[in-house]
């Protein structure tokens, strides 16, 4: 019995030296990279374009070729052609493009005459620089049946959104 009562208070007795808390060193560490930039190169410029008595569309590419849909273009007179045209500058990092749904244009001398540009396509390729990447775009604009002349334009211009990932 007494083996036991000494086993007992040997027990106890450790109790009073249990271990209450612990703790651990943890490192902390950052990589700061650079934001990612956007600058705008060249602006996006349909030409020329005949209105027709039928609704119809123009689509730019991002390589700058043009398709006429209902509508006429003059390889004459083709006016200033060119797709959108950005330089992102991303380093090493991954992103998305975001660009608008729609975009409208109105005309200079009657602002109530208005075209729709929509389908907007981007293509990115790299760059001349490591982490740089050159972004080309296309988009659809679309006339009405008898479409009125004149210059249409928006100056507040459209949006090109590129986030990290």
């Amino acid at each position: 019995m007494k083996i036991y009562l000494l086993i007992i208070c040997f027990f106890y007795g450790l109790q009073g030296f249990c271990q209450a808390s612990a703790s651990a060193s943890v490192n902390t560490r950052v990589s700061v990279i650079d934001p990612i930039k956007i600058n705008k190169t060249l602006d996006l410029n349909f030409g020329n374009v005949i209105s027709s008595y039928n609704p119809g569309s123009l689509i730019l590419t991002p390589d700058g070729t043009r398709t006429a849909n209902g509508v006429q273009i003059s390889s004459s007179m083709p006016g200033d052609v060119s797709p959108a045209e950005a330089i992102v500058v991303h380093g090493n990092n991954s992103y998305s493009i975001n660009l608008p749904d729609s975009f409208i244009l109105y005309n200079q001398d009657n602002p109530n005459q208005i075209l729709i540009i929509n389908q907007f396509v981007v293509e990115p390729t790299a760059g001349t620089t490591a982490g740089t990447d050159i972004l080309k775009i296309g988009a659809t604009l679309n006339l009405e049946a008898n479409q009125l002349s004149g210059f249409y334009t928006n100056t507040g211009g459209f949006n090109v959104t590129v986030s990290y990932n």
